[in-house]
C-alpha cells in the first residue's frame, strides 16, 4: 500500500512529497508551520545546493595563500606582510528580472555583507552582466535600471565599481544575469569566522528592521521564471538602503576593533534561519532565541516572517560577554539599532520562543546538512548539430568587418555603463574601467597591489561546456595577468537553467570539470562561489546559455609597473604572444558576420596557457612591456584595433609574421579567438630581452609590426596590403554604438 503524503496547509512549501516525507523521518515527528517555513527556504537549491554540491567538490580548494576556503560566506587569501584579501562573487539574477533597480541594488549591498562579515573592508566590487538583444525594449529596461541600482547603491556606500563584463544574446532576455563580485582587504588577525563563538556569548543583531520583503527569496530563485513573475514575486525581492549600510560597514569594522566580537554571520538569502543555523553547525554547539527581540517594521508578522524574511542591511555578531557594552557602544555611537536576541548555549539546538512559547526546536543539521540529489545527466542533442562548418567566404572587405564586430554589443565599449560608477573613490584605482584587461587596486601604504577580472564567454561554454569552463578561467586568468598580476585565486558564479532537466545538467557538470581542471593546472585555487539553477522562462521554454562566470584576484608586488592596453609611443614594436589556430569558428566574427551559430569553439591549451602566464609576468616585472593586452572576442583585428584606440595611435601589421601551425586563410588570421594569446608594444631597445624570455620558456612569439604616428591600421598579408583601416571610423562604432541605444531607451 502506497503511503499518503499529507502537505502542511497553512503556508506554502516548494519542498517535493518525497522530501517532506524526508524531513519527518528526520526529526521523527511533525514539523510545525514555523519549522516547516526554516526547512523549507533551507533546502531551497538556493541555499542547500542539493544539485551542485558533489559536483563542486570538483574544484581545487587549496594552496599555500589560502587561509579561508569555501564554507563560509567569503574567501580570503594571503598577500603578505600580514595582510590578506577577502573576495566572493554571488548572483541575484531572479530578483534583477522582476525588479531591476532593486534586485540589483541589493545583490551589491548582499556581496558587501558577505565581505563585511569576514572581518574586512570591502574595497571594490565587479558586475559580470548578461541581458537579451538591445533592439528590445524590455532589455533596455532592464539593462538602464540594474546599472542605476548598482551605481546608486556602490556610489552612495563609497565602494568603487572597478570591472566586469556584458554579454548580449537572446536567451537572456527574460532571464538577465546579475553577478556581483567584492574584494575587501584586512590583517590575519582580524579574520572573523561565521561561527557561534564560544558558550554563553551573546546574540546581537544589528542593522535594519525586520519587515516582509524578501520573505521566500531563496525559493524565488529556486524556480523559474513565469509569466506572472514580475507581479507576483515582486514581494520576494528585497529593498536596500545604503546609507544604513555605510554606518553598518564603519560601525562593524569598529566593533571587531574591540576584540571581543567571537563569530559573525550577515543575514542575507534565507535571513535568521540561515545565519542561526548555519553558525551553530559550523560550532557545534546550541542557540537560544527570543524572537519577540526581533525588532519588527511591520508589528503583525507572523513567526514563520520573522525567521525567513531576507530584509537588508542586517548582521548578527556573537559577541564575549565581557565586551558587550564595548561593541554596543559603538553601534550607539553610529546610531545603529541592535537587540539582543539570544545567546550559545551547550544544547546543540536551535531554540526560539516568541511571546514565551517555544516555537522552534530543531537541529541545526537539518537546515544545514540538507540531502543532495543525483541529478541524471545526458549530452544535449544541440551539440548533435554542432560541428566543423563549411567556411564562408571572406569578407570582400575587412575593414567594414572589423568595424561592425568593433561596433557589436559584445566587442563595443561599455563606457555607458561604467562612467555611471564612481570607480575612482577611496584613491585605490590605479588602472579604471576600460584601460586593461583587469582593474588594479593599490594596497595603501604599501608598493603591492592587487588586480580583479571576470570573464566568461557563454556562447562558447554553450558549444562545448567542458572546454567553455577551461577558456573561462584561463581567460580571467589572462586578463589578470596582462596587467602583471600573478593569479592567487578565484571564485565562480555558475549560471545555468534548470537542473532538473539532465541537458541542463550535463552543461553544468561539464563547465565545472573544465574550470576545476584549469585551475588545478595553473595552481589557480578556488576558494568560494555561488550557483544560480533555474534560469529559465516556463513561457517561452528557453534556458540561458551557460554561463559559468570566473572572478580571478592577482597580486601585484608594485603597482607602478601595471600596464595598460593602450599603445604609448610611435616605433614600439608589436609583439604577438602565442600561435594563432584555424579556430574561428565558434567566434564573434562568425556569429556577428556570417550569423553562424553553431559550430566548433577555439580549444584550450593549459600547457601553452601557463607557460605564456609565467613568461608575461616576467617580461612586464622587468619594465619590458608598454602596452599589453590579451586576445579574446573578435581576434587579432579587434585587438589590435582597441590597442590603437585607446592610444590615439596607428599600426602597421604584417600577418606573414604572426606564428602559426600552418597555413591559413586571411579571415581565420584576422578573427580566430584561439586561446592563449597576448597583444604587447616593446621599445626596441628592450626586444632582444623579450624575444630571449619568451624562447626560454617555450611560448612562440612574434614581431608583426609597428606603432605609428597616423590614425590608420595598415594590414598587409602576402606583401600587400589587405586593409588600410581609418580609425577615426572605428571610433565612432565602438565608442558610441551602446550608447545610441541607450539614448532612446
Amino acid at each position: 500500500m502506497t503511503s499518503v503524503c499529507l502537505r502542511p496547509s497553512d503556508i506554502a512549501l516548494d519542498l517535493n512529497d518525497n522530501e517532506i516525507e524526508k524531513v519527518r523521518e528526520i526529526l521523527g515527528r511533525e514539523p510545525n508551520t514555523v519549522e516547516w517555513a526554516m526547512i523549507d527556504v533551507m533546502w531551497s537549491e538556493h541555499c542547500s545546493y542539493k544539485s551542485s554540491r558533489p559536483v563542486l567538490k570538483l574544484l581545487p580548494r587549496e594552496g599555500s595563500r589560502v587561509l579561508v576556503g569555501p564554507g563560509q560566506d567569503a574567501g580570503v587569501v594571503d598577500i603578505g606582510d600580514n595582510l590578506a584579501i577577502v573576495f566572493k562573487i554571488e548572483s541575484h539574477n531572479h530578483p534583477s528580472a522582476v525588479d531591476p533597480y532593486n534586485g540589483a541594488a541589493t545583490g551589491i549591498g548582499g556581496i558587501i555583507r558577505d565581505i563585511l562579515c569576514m572581518g574586512a573592508r570591502p574595497i571594490a566590487l565587479i558586475d559580470p552582466l548578461r541581458f537579451g538583444l538591445l533592439d528590445e525594449g524590455h532589455t533596455k529596461w532592464l539593462l538602464k535600471y540594474v546599472v542605476k541600482g548598482i551605481g546608486d547603491y556602490g556610489n552612495c556606500i563609497g565602494v568603487p565599481t572597478v570591472g566586469g563584463e556584458v554579454e548580449f544574446d537572446p536567451c537572456f532576455e527574460k532571464n538577465c544575469l546579475v553577478n556581483v563580485g567584492c574584494l575587501g582587504i584586512t590583517t590575519h588577525d582580524k579574520i572573523i569566522p561565521s561561527k557561534a563563538g564560544n558558550l554563553g556569548d551573546y546574540l546581537v543583531l544589528m542593522g535594519g528592521s525586520t519587515g516582509r520583503d524578501g520573505i521566500h527569496g531563496v525559493t524565488f530563485a529556486s524556480k523559474e521564471l513565469s509569466g506572472d513573475s514580475e507581479e507576483d514575486d515582486r514581494g520576494s525581492v528585497q529593498i536596500g538602503d545604503p546609507f544604513t549600510k555605510k554606518r553598518i560597514i564603519d560601525a562593524t569594522l569598529e566593533a571587531i576593533e574591540t576584540g571581543f566580537v567571537n563569530g559573525l554571520k550577515d543575514l542575507g538569502g534565507g535571513g535568521l534561519t540561515c545565519g542561526t543555523s548555519e553558525m551553530a553547525e559550523a560550532s557545534g554547539v546550541g542557540l537560544e532565541i527570543n524572537l519577540d527581540e526581533v525588532y519588527l517594521r511591520e508589528p503583525d508578522m507572523d513567526t514563520w516572517e520573522i525567521v525567513i524574511s531576507e530584509s537588508q542591511e542586517r548582521m548578527l555578531f556573537i559577541v564575549d560577554p565581557e565586551g558587550l557594552n564595548a561593541v554596543t557602544n559603538v553601534f550607539e555611537k553610529y546610531e545603529l539599532p541592535y537587540a539582543f536576541i539570544g545567546k550559545v548555549t551547550d544544547t546543540g539546538r536551535l531554540i526560539m520562543y516568541r511571546g514565551g512559547k517555544l516555537v522552534v526546536d530543531l537541529p541545526p543539521s537539518i537546515l544545514t546538512k540538507v540531502p543532495t540529489i543525483d541529478r541524471g545527466y545526458q549530452k544535449p542533442s544541440y551539440l548533435e548539430t554542432t560541428r566543423k562548418t563549411k567556411l564562408p567566404s571572406p569578407p570582400k572587405d575587412i575593414e567594414e568587418a572589423i568595424q561592425v564586430l568593433l561596433g557589436s554589443p559584445n566587442i563595443g565599449s561599455k563606457e555607458w555603463i561604467y562612467q555611471q560608477y564612481d570607480h575612482e573613490v577611496g584613491v585605490r584605482t590605479v588602472v579604471k574601467p576600460g584601460k586593461a584587461d583587469a582593474a588594479v587596486l593599490r594596497i595603501l601604504g604599501k608598493k603591492k597591489g592587487i588586480a580583479v577580472a571576470s570573464d566568461c564567454n557563454s556562447h562558447h561554454v554553450y558549444l562545448d561546456p567542458y572546454n567553455g569552463g577551461l577558456e573561462a578561467v584561463v581567460e580571467a586568468c589572462r586578463n589578470v595577468t596582462s596587467v602583471g598580476a600573478e593569479p592567487v585565486g578565484m571564485v565562480d558564479c555558475c549560471n545555468f537553467g534548470n537542473p532538473e532537466d539532465p541537458e541542463i545538467f550535463w552543461q553544468f557538470k561539464e563547465a565545472v570539470r573544465g574550470m576545476a581542471d584549469a585551475c588545478k593546472c595553473l595552481e589557480v585555487p578556488c576558494v568560494g562561489g555561488n550557483v544560480s539553477f533555474y534560469n529559465e522562462d516556463t513561457i517561452t521554454g528557453i534556458a540561458i546559455r551557460p554561463a559559468p562566470v570566473v572572478m580571478v584576484v592577482g597580486l601585484m608586488e608594485d603597482v607602478e609597473k601595471a600596464v595598460t592596453m593602450e599603445f604609448k609611443q610611435p616605433g614600439e614594436k608589436i609583439v604577438i604572444v602565442g600561435e594563432t589556430i584555424d579556430e574561428v569558428e565558434g567566434s564573434e566574427y562568425y556569429t556577428v558576420i556570417h550569423k553562424i551559430e553553431k559550430s566548433t569553439p577555439p580549444r584550450v591549451d593549459l600547457l601553452k596557457e601557463k607557460r605564456a602566464m609565467f613568461a608575461m609576468l616576467e617580461v612586464i616585472d622587468k619594465g619590458y612591456v608598454t602596452a599589453s593586452h590579451d586576445c579574446s572576442r573578435g581576434g587579432l583585428a579587434v585587438a589590435l584595433s582597441l590597442m590603437c584606440l585607446k592610444g590615439g595611435l596607428g599600426a602597421d601589421v604584417d600577418l606573414e609574421k604572426v606564428p602559426i601551425l600552418e597555413k591559413i586563410p586571411l579571415d581565420s588570421l584576422l578573427f580566430s579567438e584561439t586561446n592563449g594569446r597576448y597583444i604587447l608594444s616593446v621599445r626596441e631597445n628592450h626586444l632582444r630581452e623579450v624575444l630571449e624570455i619568451f624562447e626560454k620558456r617555450q611560448v612562440k612569439v612574434g614581431i608583426v609590426g609597428e606603432v605609428k604616428k597616423d590614425l590608420i591600421l595598415n594590414i598587409k598579408n602576402d606583401s600587400k596590403i589587405v586593409a588600410s583601416c581609418s580609425l577615426l571610423n572605428f571610433y565612432e562604432s565602438f565608442y558610441q554604438s551602446l550608447r545610441k541605444e541607450m539614448e532612446v531607451a
